[in-house]
């Protein structure tokens, strides 16, 4: 039975480390990923093996030649360009058609018992049986369930947090038929997850899952690099280190010396022909290569020392790595993340801060303190985007240079001479970091029509109407006026979706962005009459028949805030009567606490009810968001808001489908089902809602925290076009809007946040499931389960805080309440 190696992946996320060398080629205590790999599968039988190459493929050839070393044989399958996972695998296909075969990464440190897989795999008679394995946190891995019989059920690859409904994750080994490779077009790029498996399933055929008691590390972070080194010196993995233990944990291989006066307190490791001298400290979880020497003084832990490093005397090195051939002066410092590339040179006394990269062949000048990266890479970040886009602290988090750094990448991810659109709040902070996003994308070749500062709205409205690659909106983060938040746009005037956020995040960590040649850079222009025309359209577009005659009168908050600047032009020409507050831009409190937003909310109630009008209307700082107030001056929660308005287009449209969040009280099914408009349910995150309001029959969608999509005008949220959708209604129903809100049935609907940690999410949501047995349940986003009486609870993990949320709905408070009390139980017990 032969094996497959796949070894032809570049690591990015690895930089500056696999700059110049093949992932597969890093060491993991003086043994490459790969050489681990294969003695494994020496180990269980496994003597003839192809290699699978793409990225740097003569090294790799180089190093393990023709295997004869190991006492295997080894041959090799060349891509001329990348293949993707199933596609590398398919273009060895001629070595592989006599009998079943396994596929193995060779980037990732395992100890599984292979010869029990195998015999899994026959047993069962499968197709394809994967290896599985379950960990903390399976957003980068693709996710799997299987029934008591170990066939497989359903797989999501790389999945969001609301995604996530186990933490059984596929490992990338598996054992395979020959006739799978007949399911893999040849020479195209296809992949066993996203696309091979999902079409097998879908078939029927017998697709196993092997869930494994072993090992299993990806390592594709630096985070992970040092975890597995660190693990390999624990004796968490079942492989053998080279050297010998000369006392507990503190192996050394042969040739090394170290002197009698170093402290080693293990686990540790000293490569072959190493040179340790007197007054030299090593700590837990350091790793030194072949001839690397130490001088004295110096304190390493946790350190990873790659081949033929000097470290010179008082020196410090904690939690990094330094690639082989490189120099580290006297008195020099390298902290927490930091990663130092091949043949560098950091001269005396000089610092390199936290989480820094140094690219190869550098060199770092004597007392330099260096805090950000050299040449190419930046700060590492786990996720850079949050569910507010790119949000910090002004001036500490988020500056003007990351800033710059952030739109350089995002140009690259753009066609030169492409049109972005960029926009801000009020805020002086926005114009500030506005400037450097500007400057960065204007210096990438990208055109800018920059709209000054402007309801976010209009910023995505001209995003969409001009043939626009994106745009860039700064605002003040919602509630925190110390914080900023960058969005990024697509063409459509959306939010960038996951997998755009993803492409991003990657040019961002690799910062390898382009520059525009001296006459190609770009344009900066400032579009005029942009309010005009976004009116314009706005008004064409909504059915505002009998407004005029119903002889409405309004009362609106626009906050201090960019609506402020579309208010005026728009109500011209409405027709109804209007009391304004705080229309104004606010430039000293570009956002509002809680206590603001409900003590204004407040004094609009009282407004509406002295004046007699017909509701009043509140719009966030940036006009995305609207708060009502009805005609008694009562605040009418988000919640019910979403109700009313639903209930208002649905009574007027009687056809069709809204969209709303799987978080929003199935109240609405009844709305809905009285008006003969059916719900689509869909994930929390906006670019899913949006995604789902450009569909055809759509005619309603909102998110129940006051954001309205009125798809006949825009498929994004717009709290300006809600509203003038919303005098409309109203002004043809004839009903006030606490008669609608009455006439609509009472929802208890209760949420709890439970802490979780972020290494207990995925075993929290897998027991939720199994916690679920015999009920229906929905995974759209998170895990919905229904009870028989109709009653639901939803778990969904938050995507960037250590919590899980969870909302329940009964027939009554006390049986929302109940439902919610069982199941906060059951999450709290799976993340303790």
């Amino acid at each position: 039975m032969k094996a497959v190696v796949m070894a032809g992946g570049e690591g990015t996320r690895l930089r500056p480390m696999t700059a110049n060398q093949p992932k597969p080629l890093l060491p993991l205590v003086n043994r490459p990923i790969m050489e681990h790999v294969l003695r494994l599968l020496k180990r269980h039988g496994f003597d003839e093996t192809v290699v699978t190459v793409q990225f740097l493929a003569a090294l790799i050839r180089n190093y393990f030649g023709d295997g004869e070393e190991l006492g295997m044989s080894l041959s090799y399958a060349t891509e001329e360009v990348p293949l993707g996972t199933a596609g590398s695998v398919r273009n060895a296909a001629e070595a592989l058609r006599d009998d079943r075969f396994l596929v193995i990464s060779g980037d990732a440190l395992t100890d599984i018992d292979l010869t029990d897989m195998v015999r899994f795999h026959r047993e069962n008679g499968a197709l394809v049986t994967i290896g599985l394995k379950r960990v903390p946190n399976p957003l980068e891995f693709g996710i799997i369930i299987v029934d008591e019989q170990g066939r497989i059920q359903r797989f999501l690859e790389k999945p969001t947090w609301g995604q996530v409904f186990s933490d059984t994750v596929n490992t990338g080994i598996y054992v395979m038929e020959p006739e799978v490779l007949d399911h893999v077009a040849e020479g195209e790029s296809v992949d066993w997850s996203g696309d091979v498996f999902p079409k097998l399933l879908a078939e029927g055929a017998p697709l196993y899952g092997y869930v494994a008691d072993c090992y299993w590390e990806d390592v594709g972070t630096h985070e992970s690099y040092l975890k597995a080194q660190a693990d390999m010196l624990s004796g968490l993995v079942d492989m053998p280190i080279d050297g010998f233990e000369v006392s507990p944990g503190v192996w050394v291989a042969e040739g090394a010396e170290v002197d009698a006066e170093a402290v080693l307190k293990g686990p540790l490791y000293i490569g072959d022909y190493a040179k340790v001298e007197a007054g030299v400290e090593l700590r837990e979880f350091t790793v030194l290569g072949s001839n690397v020497v130490v001088k004295e003084g110096a304190f390493l832990h946790r350190a990873v020392v790659h081949d033929n490093v000097f470290v010179g005397p008082s020196t410090n090195l904690r939690g990094c790595v330094v690639g082989k051939n490189t120099d580290i002066m006297a008195g020099a410092r390298v902290e927490e993340g930091a990663v130092v590339g091949d043949e560098c040179v950091i001269e005396a006394e000089a610092y390199l801060s936290s989480q820094v990269k140094v690219y190869p062949f550098k060199t770092i000048e004597a007392g330099a303190v260096v805090n950000t990266s050299v040449i190419w890479e930046s700060r590492g970040q786990r996720n850079l985007f949050g569910p507010r886009g790119v949000s910090g602290l002004v001036n500490v988090e988020i500056t003007p240079e990351l800033a710059v750094r952030l739109a350089s990448a995002y140009a690259t991810t753009l066609k030169k001479g492409t049109t972005v659109v960029t926009g801000r709040d009020a805020s002086r902070a926005a114009r500030t970091l506005k400037r450097a996003v500007i400057s960065a994308l204007t210096a990438s070749a990208i055109d800018v029509q920059d709209l000054e500062a402007c309801a976010l709205p209009m910023a995505r409205f001209e995003t969409a109407r001009e043939d626009c690659g994106g745009g860039i909106y700064i605002r003040t983060t919602a509630g925190d006026p110390q914080g900023v938040d960058i969005l990024f746009l697509d063409e459509g005037g959306a939010n960038l979706s996951q997998a755009a956020q993803r492409k991003l995040d990657r040019v961002y960590g690799r910062q390898e962005f382009r520059r525009a040649f001296p006459g190609e850079i770009a344009e900066l222009s400032y579009p005029a009459r942009v309010v005009e025309t976004y009116t314009r359209d706005l008004l064409r577009r909504s059915d505002m028949s009998g407004v005029r005659e119903a002889g409405l009168k309004l009362v609106l908050d626009c906050a201090g805030g960019t609506a402020s600047l579309v208010l005026p032009t728009l109500l011209g020409k409405v027709g109804v009567d209007v009391l304004t507050r705080n229309a104004k831009l606010d430039e000293a409190n570009p956002t509002e606490t809680v206590a603001e937003r409900m003590r204004d909310l407040q004094r609009l109630g009282e407004l509406v009810s002295s004046s007699r009008a017909a509701f009043g209307a509140r719009f966030d700082p940036v006009g995305e968001r609207i708060s009502l107030v009805d005609e008694n001056g009562e605040l009418i929660s988000d919640d019910r808001a979403l109700l009313v308005m639903l209930d208002l287009v649905a009574a007027e449209r009687r056809a069709g489908r809204v969209a709303l969040p799987v978080t929003t009280t199935r109240v609405a099914e009844q709305v809905c089902r009285y008006h003969g408009v059916r719900v689509q349910w869909v994930s929390t995150s906006q670019d899913e809602l949006t995604r789902a309001a450009a569909e055809p029959d759509v005619i309603f969608a909102a998110d129940g925290r006051g954001g309205f999509l009125m798809p006949e005008f825009s498929a994004t949220i717009d709290g300006i076009a809600a509203f003038v959708r919303l005098v409309g209604l109203v002004a043809r129903t004839r009903l006030t809007l606490s008669q609608i809100d009455r006439r609509i049935p009472e929802a208890h609907l209760l949420r709890r946040s439970v802490p979780t940690p972020w290494a207990a999410k995925g075993s929290v949501m897998r027991t939720v499931v199994e916690a679920a047995d015999g009920r229906t349940i929905d995974t759209t986003d998170g895990v919905r389960v229904v009870e028989d009486d109709g009653r639901w609870v939803l778990v969904l993990p938050d995507t960037s805080d250590a919590v899980t949320h969870l909302w329940a709905e009964g027939p009554d408070a006390d049986a929302a309440q109940e439902l919610l009390e069982e199941w906060a139980a059951v999450v709290e017990r799976a993340g303790s």
